[in-house]
């Protein structure tokens, strides 16, 4: 879909506790994207990894797994998927799940794009969060943000009819191209019905502590909630 890529590499060590996840719990937790199956020749079979039949919900971009392990953990009736390219990241994430009793939970390392592109067959998933993806807040730097017109339309091909795509972030410029790219999209509806558009914050969306650093330096989150349009019979 594109070149760019709209993440940072983060470097640096894994502590001990996360090494003993990757050893521990990642051969059933999670896969690397690399290793599922392609929808054009033998797609992976979700529900087998699971272990049931369940709506099937991603989340891009699980950083530390503050936020995930809770979700996960809150809505056992899901089947959660994260994906991350921070081995860190997953590393915690999978202390916090096991700690929470989230079996629920898979993981992917690597390229959301590249996921969703090869291996999420359309109209597969009930559900795609995106909360806090990296603002690249410099104007020369926007062209890396991940929430663009093409990925969009991506999202929205593998969303199934009336399944949603909620945004977050504490950057008012970046919320604002969210709001614009996400209207344009002729497959999503806006939930809201105040202007602008923005969603009430879900209670359930769990304060992170880098979130409640954006509100002590005067940012204010936002989210945005759209809907994939259900298509009518001819």
């Amino acid at each position: 879909m594109r070149s760019v890529v709209s993440y940072v590499q983060r470097g640096g060590r894994m502590t001990v506790g996360q090494e003993r996840a990757w050893k521990e719990l990642w051969p059933t937790m999670g896969r690397a994207v690399s290793e599922l199956g392609d929808i054009d020749s033998e797609p992976t079979d979700f529900d087998a990894w699971f272990g049931r039949s369940a709506p099937l919900l991603l989340e891009i971009g699980s950083g530390m797994g503050e936020t995930t392990s809770q979700l996960a953990a809150a809505a056992p009736e899901l089947n959660y998927l994260a994906v991350e390219v921070y081995h860190a990241g997953l590393g915690q994430l999978m202390l916090r799940a096991d700690k929470l009793g989230a079996r629920n939970l898979r993981l992917l390392h690597g390229d959301a794009v590249i996921l969703l592109t090869r291996h999420i067959p359309p109209e597969t998933l009930s559900g795609v969060r995106i909360f806090f993806p990296d603002p690249w807040p410099k104007k020369r730097h926007h062209k890396r943000r991940l929430v663009q017109p093409d990925f969009v339309a991506l999202v929205t091909s593998r969303l199934a009819p009336g399944g949603t795509l909620h945004l977050a972030t504490d950057w008012e410029h970046y919320a604002e191209q969210m709001l614009e790219v996400c209207s344009a999209e002729p497959g999503l509806r806006n939930t809201s019905t105040t202007e602008p558009g923005w969603a009430p914050r879900p209670d359930w969306r769990p304060v992170t502590k880098f979130e409640q650093r954006a509100r002590e330096e005067g940012r204010v989150s936002r989210d945005l909630i759209f809907e994939k349009v259900v298509q009518a019979e001819a």
